[in-house]
């Protein structure tokens, strides 16, 4: 499975952003795809997955301000990250979950003012 993951970038406190993580080859149902996000000096936390069949998990400090989904037929799915806060800056990682588990490469999110 490859993952490619979109969006993210820099964004003031309060603002929004979209991530968008798209999976291709061979992918078998049921699945879960989300976000794990790593600040510097910090563990990789869970921002939020969601599972194939719609099953939804986030992060605590997340619950409110994000929202996932997922377009079964393209593979994709969308972080919607709203309020965002100077603590939300992170690399965040697409995870990818079936048989095996597959990691995208990361993708930088940067909220100051």
């Amino acid at each position: 499975v490859q993952l490619q993951a979109s969006g993210g970038g820099s964004v003031q406190p309060g603002g929004s952003l979209r991530l968008s993580c798209a999976a291709s080859g061979d992918i078998y149902r049921p699945n879960a795809m989300g976000w794990y996000r790593q600040a510097p000096g910090k563990e990789r936390e869970l921002v939020a997955t969601i599972s194939s069949n719609g099953s939804i998990k986030y992060g605590d400090s997340m619950k409110g301000r994000f929202t996932i989904s997922r377009d079964n037929a393209k593979n994709t799915a969308y972080l919607q990250m709203n309020s965002l806060k100077p603590e939300d800056t992170a690399i965040y990682y697409c995870k990818f979950t079936g048989i095996w588990i597959f990691w995208g490469t990361g993708t930088l999110v940067t909220v100051s003012s």
